[in-house]
């Protein structure tokens, strides 16, 4: 087999595109992941943890007060 001019361009040509089509999808899921972490109003992974950061906080105050409630009915009786 003989190197020729058209098969180094040939060579050159499928490593540039691969090359080109790697850059392009690691530019395009980096965006995507990045903009999962930014508040967008509600679908986006970081309002899903504040949400649940908020629900978390509310059901430890509910179990704080439980707490309390029965401390002082066991002071009472």
């Amino acid at each position: 087999m003989t190197i020729t001019p058209e098969l180094i361009a040939a060579i050159f040509t499928g490593i540039g595109g691969t090359l080109t089509a790697f850059y392009g999808f690691n530019k395009w899921i980096i965006t995507k992941f990045l903009s999962e972490l930014k508040p967008n109003g509600g679908s986006s992974m970081r309002d899903q943890v504040n949400t649940n950061t908020t629900r978390l906080e509310r059901v430890e105050n509910r179990i704080d007060d439980i707490y309390k409630m029965l401390a002082e009915r066991g002071n009472h009786g």
